[in-house]
């Protein structure tokens, strides 16, 4: 196989984390019209690190599935205006099609700086196309996913537009409930796929495959026939399925859209958009698809935390969190919202954390203003008390930090780090319990927001 089996388990734990909302809610879609039924493999067989999954541009994608022997659109991108100007002349059509590249759901009813409404724009001429590239390269789109910060569109995609008779939705997932791969089809195609799903569920089919076997060919004709592909174009379109199935096992995918799918006026099937995410665990292999990697698209701290090599994600509240593991930090958070406070971040240090590593840790939480206090939750088995003590001082010390912060560690050399923290002479509260210590940084995180409300400066001494 391309891939292996533990590839794939890799792939589904990093699908399962974009499907609790941490990835982007269009590309999640499909997962969210699933019926449970028991995997093909035990849950407790595998054990992954779960990492944010890697998303491409739309043209980056299409150049994949060209590559596969997949019909799409013929298309090139610009990073200038003049380059679209001349790329249109080189398509040598009058219809053709301008989209911006912005990694963001809902692009099509965005907002550009200066007041172009759409993401995707229909042109007819080459001057139009530099015209209208002219008002998204460089500028930032507004989508619902995006927020009021938007997202810079540094490129546009120019491909000649296409007249579809039918409209398909087709995907491709890992489904945590059939524990491996799951294709996904619909008649309805070239619409929003979780609106089909809530008012009309039977619209989507599905077929699991067997991660071990494969796609077989069978599968995918079922599913064609159950998307309502007319007979003469049911066998093309389930070998661009398996086509697609393929792409998705070799690139170690954790997700393939296409929406639409499309029988084209030319009596062809052909893929009109795509959307491919890729699992983070398996970067080592795949180096050629991480380095497409548009950093541009990506917050700053999710940029800083790659290069620190730290699991980081951030959130709405205002009590940082420094943990070691995953499921550590997860139980940290739920600690603090169970005390009525509201974590600022996901931030696993992992196992083998370095002094330095901390300390890029305390940038990253620091550097959201947001946060008001900072719990750091360690529990030392590989991970030493000591050097995550060394860190917590540096940090302190070189970034001039004067919101509280509360530590609780356990473990291997604590009593080496209990030293180190009293030694310091700085104003860090240690407690030995994790309830006590979720307590204390609500509280305290209180204490700073109301100062911060009424102007007025507030200094903690030892002890509190």
């Amino acid at each position: 196989m391309a891939a292996s089996m533990m590839g794939a388990r890799a792939a589904a734990a990093a699908a399962a984390k974009q499907l609790l909302g941490w990835g982007c809610a269009e590309r999640s879609a499909a997962a969210k019209v699933f019926s449970g039924r028991q995997g093909l493999f035990p849950s407790y067989v595998f054990q992954v690190q779960q990492r944010r999954s890697l998303s491409l541009h739309e043209y980056l994608s299409m150049e994949l599935l060209k590559e596969a022997g997949i019909s799409v659109p013929y298309g090139l991108v610009a990073k200038t205006p003049e380059e679209a100007y001349n790329i249109a002349k080189e398509i040598g059509t009058k219809d053709l099609v301008v989209k911006a590249q912005v990694l963001a759901g809902g692009r099509g009813k965005g907002t550009f700086e200066g007041g172009l409404k759409g993401g995707v724009k229909i042109v007819f001429s080459p001057e139009e196309a530099r015209e209208i590239s002219s008002r998204m390269i460089g500028k930032k789109l507004y989508t619902k996913q995006t927020g009021e910060k938007g997202r810079i569109c540094n490129q546009v995609f120019i491909c000649e537009r296409r007249y579809p008779r039918r409209e398909y939705y087709f995907a491709i997932t890992m489904e945590r409930s059939f524990q491996g791969p799951v294709l996904i089809g619909s008649s309805q195609g070239g619409v929003n796929i979780e609106d089909v799903a809530a008012e009309n569920p039977d619209a989507i089919a599905k077929e699991p495959v067997d991660i071990v076997e494969g796609i077989q060919k069978e599968q995918a004709i079922r599913l064609a026939k159950k998307m309502g592909f007319p007979a003469n174009l049911v066998n093309e379109a389930a070998d661009n399925m398996i086509k697609i199935y393929n792409l998705f096992i070799k690139f170690d995918a954790t997700m393939v859209e296409i929406n639409p799918m499309v029988e084209d006026s030319t009596g062809i099937v052909m893929c009109m958009d795509a959307k491919i995410n890729f699992d983070s665990n398996s970067a080592y292999r795949q180096q050629k698809i991480f380095d497409l990697q548009d950093w541009t698209q990506e917050d700053q701290r999710d940029r800083d935390a790659a290069k620190a090599d730290l699991n980081y994600i951030g959130l709405d509240g205002s009590i940082g969190c420094l943990v070691n593991g995953a499921g550590l930090a997860m139980a940290t958070m739920d600690i603090i919202k169970l005390h009525g406070g509201t974590p600022a971040n996901f931030l696993d240090v992992g196992g083998g954390a370095t002094v330095q590593q901390v300390t890029e840790a305390f940038k990253l939480i620091t550097s959201d203003k947001k946060v008001q206090a900072i719990l750091v939750n360690i529990f030392g088995g590989i991970m030493r008390c000591d050097v995550i003590s060394q860190g917590i001082i540096m940090a302190v010390k070189d970034l001039e930090i004067k919101i509280p912060i509360v530590v609780r560690l356990q473990g291997t050399r604590v009593d080496d780090a209990k030293a180190l923290i009293t030694a310091s002479g700085l104003k860090i509260l240690a407690c030995d319990d994790l309830d006590e210590a979720a307590k204390m940084v609500v509280k305290l995180s209180e204490i700073v927001t109301l100062a911060k409300e009424a102007q007025v400066d507030v200094k903690f001494q030892l002890p509190i």
